[in-house]
């Protein structure tokens, strides 16, 4: 358990990965363009985030096509899962998260039924 509790948290303690995933526990599953668009990073840096996020077990993905979907991995511990809902009560009004939401929802031809470039 140690080292699944030590690899939870050195996710959350990068960023990058903490604006993600507080993105994703507000939104949903997101596709990758998304966090591109609402992070304004590069998609090669937004994969390898994505990438540690699953493999330490945080996220899930999903294949559509050509493009990946992430989401919050419903089967980890509920103390993970809590944790990730009180971060986002305790950041959800502050900075950066705003301005990610924002950005987000100013994204045009947001997947849905079509993903985006």
């Amino acid at each position: 358990m140690l080292n699944e509790t030590d690899s939870f948290f050195r996710m959350l303690g990068d960023s990058t990965r903490l604006r993600c995933l507080m993105l994703m526990q507000a939104e949903g599953e997101l596709c990758v363009c998304e966090l591109t668009h609402a992070l304004n990073l590069s998609q090669p840096k937004i994969s390898r985030h994505l990438a540690h996020l699953r493999e330490a077990g945080v996220l899930v993905a999903r294949r559509n096509g050509t493009w990946m979907n992430y989401r919050i991995n419903p089967e980890m511990d509920g103390w993970a899962l809590d944790i990730l809902q009180t971060t986002l009560n305790g950041t959800g009004q502050t900075e950066p998260f705003i301005s990610d939401q924002k950005m987000l929802k100013t994204m045009a031809n947001r997947p849905g039924l079509v993903c985006c470039s």
